[in-house]
């Protein structure tokens, strides 16, 4: 009964282990958000984003990289947890998966060729070929605004190799997030290439309401999530992992 008494002791006394949870992240490089550095290790605001939320939540957060147009099945199955590759809310996405509230908010940009006079709509896109990256919001607008227009709507795994095809004249404009292209543009390679035509009209039918977390229906870490959403908004932390990435406020309306 002696030893009974010390392993139950033992037991109350030991600190309860932390929520194991394996986040997707798309497997490319999608800076300044999420990206793997020298070492492998997995950087940008979206990771730090990622980690204070975890502290806050006292979760064990574990990187896990998944091929995009694979993410959502992934989660459904149960290979990851959650989704945290800057997905936008989207009322079709909602059908198969829920969200946690948005932690952020940017619209999307057209980008051209330095020397190009294309405007970011049907009038300046009508004839071109037009590059997005495949099962994204970016290429369900560009299938809904420009498929009527457009001599093509070529499709590509990654961003990075829409932005490369766009640098050698194989395609005449791309779409994607902004903040995104915009780090791209910041680049060298962006600098000696391209520019930002404009931002994309709005459609929140398809661009959606923001980014989240995506989770499976009926997880109760939603709850978890977004009361740590909440708290890192209120108490400065969002504010602060901010700071070094955006001159804005990049939780936007």
């Amino acid at each position: 009964m002696k030893f009974k008494a010390i392993v139950v002791a033992a037991l109350l006394a030991s600190p309860v282990a932390a929520q194991e949870v394996k986040i997707g992240v798309a497997a490319e490089p999608y800076p300044p958000f999420t990206s793997p550095d020298a070492s492998g290790n997995w950087v940008g605001w979206e990771v730090d984003f990622m980690n204070a939320v975890c502290a806050e939540a006292k979760l064990t957060c574990v990187i896990t990289p998944t091929a995009w147009d694979g993410i959502i099945p992934a989660l459904t199955s149960g290979q990851i947890d959650v989704i945290m590759s800057s997905m936008s809310i989207t009322e079709e996405r909602k059908k198969s998966i829920d969200f946690s509230d948005k932690y952020y908010n940017t619209p999307a940009m057209i980008m051209v060729a330095a020397d190009s006079d294309i405007t970011p709509d049907e009038a300046g896109l009508t004839g071109k070929i037009v590059g997005v990256q495949v099962s994204t919001t970016h290429e369900a607008y560009t299938q809904a605004h420009f498929a009527g227009v457009a001599a093509e709507i070529k499709t590509y795994q990654t961003q990075d190799e829409a932005n490369q095809d766009l640098a050698a004249g194989r395609v005449d404009a791309v779409m994607a997030d902004s903040i995104a292209l915009q780090a791209f543009l910041d680049s060298d390679a962006g600098k000696a290439c391209c520019k930002s035509a404009g931002m994309a009209a709005d459609d929140p039918a398809i661009l959606g309401a923001g980014v989240g977390f995506g989770l499976r229906q009926g997880d109760p870490l939603k709850d978890t999530l977004n009361a740590a959403i909440k708290t890192i908004r209120e108490n400065g932390t969002y504010d602060a992992i901010s700071k070094p990435y955006f001159a804005f406020d990049i939780y936007g309306q």
